[in-house]
């Protein structure tokens, strides 16, 4: 736990604006939460995709992030996904937030979403079997070895709670919650520092100037508009963003 707050400690100031729940994304989740009424949210941050009914308990290890919870915000508790201060089946259902790939033990803590959850367990991820996405590709290279290292994958979903429903989660063109992927058909985001600060794979790259200087240039003289010009029509994007949902205690029920 001590880990992943020091991280969310030092880049985590902001989030509650730029990390805005993007509300066709919310509805995803929404819809795969279901009917369930007492929902732990594991990684919670400082809320987003909180259900707005029932009963929800966050569990969050960032004081920072905490601290930036609104006053209407669900209960939080301050505590690690990798050992959740809960009773076995506390809860209808459990929710996680791209947050999966920061935990230090993955398989640990999706043993500990099983334990806790009665019904389905939604996790919000990316698939680090995907590709083709003009900011890694061509700007920063060194994302998707560090990504890849640390996402899991369906296998890994799979070991833990056996048979899994993956749903693509396409990036909206106007999203307004401020992961990697976001501005996809808005380049000039990338080259502003709070919106980078908003992305926790930034904090991973020794050196974001190399990429910012070409992202830069390129869209001062047209290149990014002569690769990546066809996009500016499209509304959303696969880039990769899986909503996964495991349900391995009703399968044992």
């Amino acid at each position: 736990m001590e880990r992943v707050a020091q991280l969310y400690d030092a880049i985590g100031g902001g989030y509650s604006v730029r990390r805005r729940p993007d509300p066709r994304i919310a509805g995803a989740i929404t819809r795969a939460l279901g009917p369930a009424h007492a929902v732990v949210n594991v990684g919670a941050g400082a809320g987003s995709y909180e259900p707005p009914h029932g009963r929800v308990v966050a569990v969050e290890p960032a004081w920072s992030m905490i601290l930036q919870r609104a006053p209407h915000a669900a209960p939080v508790v301050q505590a690690s996904a990798m050992a959740l201060p809960f009773r076995d089946g506390t809860f209808d259902a459990a929710l996680a937030v791209l947050t999966v790939h920061h935990w230090p033990d993955r398989a640990r803590g999706l043993a500990e979403l099983a334990r806790v959850a009665r019904g389905p367990l939604v996790v919000l991820t990316w698939d680090p079997a995907s590709s083709g996405f003009w900011l890694v590709d061509d700007y920063f290279p060194e994302i998707p070895s560090i990504d890849r290292r640390i996402f899991p994958t369906l296998a890994d979903f799979e070991q833990a709670w056996g048979a899994i429903e993956v749903t693509p989660v396409p990036v909206p063109h106007d999203c307004i919650d401020g992961f990697l992927g976001a501005y996809w058909r808005r380049p000039a985001a990338y080259l502003d520092p709070a919106i980078r600060r908003g992305i926790s794979t930034f904090s991973k790259v020794p050196n974001v100037e190399p990429g910012i200087s070409r992202l830069r240039a390129d869209l001062a003289n047209g290149t990014w508009h002569e690769r990546h010009g066809h996009l500016l029509t499209e509304s959303e994007l696969d880039l990769g963003y899986r909503l996964i949902i495991g349900r391995p205690n009703e399968s044992r029920a």
